[in-house]
């Protein structure tokens, strides 16, 4: 690991980004189609509101948490192995509904590959030729979820070639193996070698010389080799002709498209945008084609050869997600870069430098730190009395800027114009989305808020000497009420930078879906047409404290396909609100969650009502579909402590009688190994001392045809009470 690495790692993963958002528009368009329809392609084709959520970007993510979650970081990796990344699979993708394209088993390769293994199958033969056919097992999933482990063996090929091979056979087999090795080196190779002739020599050198998938390579190196003058249009009407789709099964065939990559690297000729966009013009596969052959440009070329204006500005940083673990779909780019960063080190054995040491701390990997060159965090801007977050009529610009910072050396700039000295400055990050902020449902996102009543905001605020002296706050706003709580207050002179800090009170049926700064003018004549701050070091701790009541839930139309309710994400099951409840039942399983993926230690009462069946139960401590414990209601009049670990077992239980039809109060605690459990005058205690799970959300599920119902759930930061 060489610390120049990091900054390359971001350069890669919002590289991949860009790729994505640029083909998706055109997913599965021929060539003619693009050409008559749009022509040249320079840029983005399509202008989002906020683009939604990508399987192209889903599977890297998460995939590559099963390196963390199975405990195989250190020692580069030592006894990680395709069921790791196979056990993410089943722990971050909802059953059958986002995240990637369902086409159903037998059909779409993840779909088939992950009914697999929820069935027992293990990997990798659930991604095997001999468990689903060569159709199945080569289509192009096998590279396009595979970039993360290049950019987590930063110019190490050894290690992404032996990652990847492990990813790629959890769903594929022999060519889909061998693109998603292929892609991973090329990745982790352009942190060392700028050459494209080299970089794909380095990943051929990887592969079988006499694999369908390398002689599609080569075949389009030779063309380009002994052709000169040729443009990038001749090529793929080769590749048509030779490796078209006609000449491959299944629904998205992996060689066709890696044809199409090779044609953009070569005839780019080392242009970021350039290369891109000839590889979206020629069809197929789009999206994937470009989020590959973008990661590879973007770490080979660096943050400097992205257009700013062309590409970064309009993605912000922002990146939404649809696993099933809400407050990790809302994300940004830089802390996804921070992720990668983290384990990369953590494989290398090597130590982290500061501030990066820092910043990849507990506390620090999400906020908004601004130390990546040009990183937004996706914070926006908007004065009080506009009537959307759009500019309006005002002139807003932000900018990541070396000018000051309040620790490290960058901080994010911020001018509006013009500002009245009664108007107020909000510089914000959305803490919650709604449907509205999108101009799809693309793969389904769904969200749980990403800061809660409780918490603590802490920033940091400057006024240059060029602006005027300002009044500082920190706020949320409240998406239920449209309320904003803000902190008192504080003088900011010019030239000055303040750290403020403000304690979110504890709240009722409230939704923050938004924290940031306030910025007021303190004098009360404009002296200058626009108006000038800076913030550093955004970011939310401590534990949250507050209530819920079902009553103000609300459903979020997206579709008619795609409804989710407010603040929760739902693996599997019928979810929906009647009578001031949620409900959710089954007819095989059905869980749902809220919260923060990272709450450690807290207190949760439901208030629920089990309605037909024998399992019923509340979840604290989830981090996943198959990592999560459990307070249920079980058969034969008992209630236990349960453990999920792909599959739930009782780890202590006891006699309740309790009754189909009557609602009953579940308290449950956690803290360190310790799970304490009250319902009425039961209590139940056990310390897991087996790879015990020390955070995670909350959430309720149920078995077997069941039916629960839940009125309300309350958080609380005490955990004595059940002592």
């Amino acid at each position: 690991m060489k610390e120049e690495y990091i900054e390359k790692i971001y350069a890669g993963w919002l590289s991949k980004i860009i790729g994505i958002r640029l083909g998706a528009p055109v997913e599965g368009w021929t060539y003619e189609q693009i050409k008559d329809s749009i022509g040249e392609i320079t840029g983005f084709p399509a202008d989002y509101k906020t683009f939604a959520a990508d399987d192209d970007s889903n599977g890297p993510l998460f995939f590559l948490r099963g390196i963390e979650d199975s405990g195989h970081c250190a020692n580069y990796g030592a006894g990680f192995a395709a069921q790791d990344v196979g056990n993410a699979l089943m722990n971050y993708a909802p059953f059958e509904h986002g995240f990637f394209w369902w086409g159903g088993y037998g059909v779409s390769t993840e779909h088939t590959a992950y009914l697999n293994l929820r069935n027992g199958i293990p990997a990798p033969r659930s991604g095997s030729i001999g468990q689903n056919g060569a159709a199945v097992a080569e289509q192009i999933g096998g590279q396009i979820f595979i970039d993360t482990w290049g950019l987590v063996s930063p110019g190490n090929p050894n290690l992404a070639a032996r990652l990847a091979r492990e990813a790629a056979s959890v769903t594929h087999d022999r060519n889909g193996i061998y693109g998603g090795i292929f892609v991973a080196v090329c990745i982790s190779y352009a942190f060392v070698d700028s050459n494209i002739r080299n970089i794909i020599e380095k990943g051929l050198s990887y592969i079988p010389r006499n694999s369908e998938y390398t002689r599609a390579v080569r075949a389009v190196m030779e063309f380009y080799d002994t052709h000169a003058g040729s443009t990038w249009e001749e090529c793929f009407h080769f590749v048509h002709d030779n490796f078209g789709y006609d000449r491959y099964p299944g629904n998205c065939h992996i060689i066709p498209n890696i044809c199409v990559m090779i044609l953009a690297l070569l005839y780019g000729r080392g242009d970021f945008a350039r290369t891109l966009c000839i590889g979206c013009m020629c069809g197929w596969d789009t999206d994937c084609n470009v989020g590959n052959i973008a990661t590879i440009m973007g770490v080979r070329g660096g943050l400097e050869s992205i257009d700013y204006k062309k590409f970064r500005e309009p993605v912000n940083d922002f990146l939404a997600c649809s696993s099933v673990i809400g407050s990790l779909n809302i994300m940004d780019i830089p802390y996804g870069a921070m992720y990668i960063t983290k384990l990369a080190y953590e494989l290398s054995g090597e130590r982290i430098p500061e501030p990066w040491k820092t910043i990849l701390s507990e506390h620090h990997i999400d906020s908004c730190h601004f130390e990546l060159p040009g990183s937004t965090h996706a914070i926006r801007v908007r004065v009080e009395g506009m009537k959307t977050d759009g500019p309006g009529d005002r002139n807003i610009h932000i900018e990541n800027s070396t000018e000051t910072s309040a620790t490290g050396t960058h901080s994010l700039k911020f001018t509006v114009s013009p500002v009245q000295p009664a108007e107020r400055v909000y510089v914000y990050k959305k803490t919650y989305y709604y449907p509205g902020d999108f101009s799809d449902s693309r793969y389904d996102p769904s969200f749980s808020p990403t800061v809660y009543p409780g918490q603590t905001i802490h920033a940091s605020a400057y006024v240059p000497p060029y602006s005027e002296d300002s009044r500082v706050s920190l706020y949320v706003h409240d998406g239920y009420g449209t309320c904003i709580y803000e902190s008192e207050p504080v003088e900011v002179k010019r030239g000055e930078w303040k750290t403020l800090r403000f304690d979110i009170p504890e709240m009722k049926n409230a939704l923050i879906d938004e924290m940031g700064v306030v910025f007021r003018r303190s004098g009360s004549v404009s002296a200058e047409p626009f108006y000038t701050g800076f913030i550093d070091d955004l970011y939310a701790d401590g534990r949250p404290s507050y209530e819920y009541s079902m009553s103000v839930a609300k459903e979020e139309f997206w579709t008619g396909l795609h409804r989710e309710i407010s603040q929760f994400t739902r693996l599997k099951g019928l979810m929906y609100l009647s009578e001031q409840e949620l409900h959710l039942s089954c007819c095989d399983f059905a869980e749902c969650y809220t919260g923060r993926y990272d709450w450690k230690d807290y207190c949760a009462e439901f208030e629920i009502t089990p309605h037909t069946g024998e399992f019923h139960m509340v979840n604290v401590r989830v981090q996943g579909a198959i990592r999560s414990y459990a307070v249920g209601l079980l058969p034969g009049g008992r209630v236990g402590i349960l453990k999920n670990e792909n599959g739930y077992h009782v780890l202590t239980d006891s006699e309740y009688a309790w009754k189909k039809g009557v609602p009953i109060t579940v308290r449950v605690s956690v803290r360190g190994d310790e799970i304490d459990a009250e319902i009425d005058s039961v209590k139940l205690h056990y310390v897991d001392e087996d790879y015990p799970y020390l955070s995670g959300q909350i959430g309720i599920s149920v078995r077997h045809g069941s039916h629960i119902s839940l009125g309300k759930v309350k958080i609380m930061r005490e955990y004595s009470a059940l002592q």
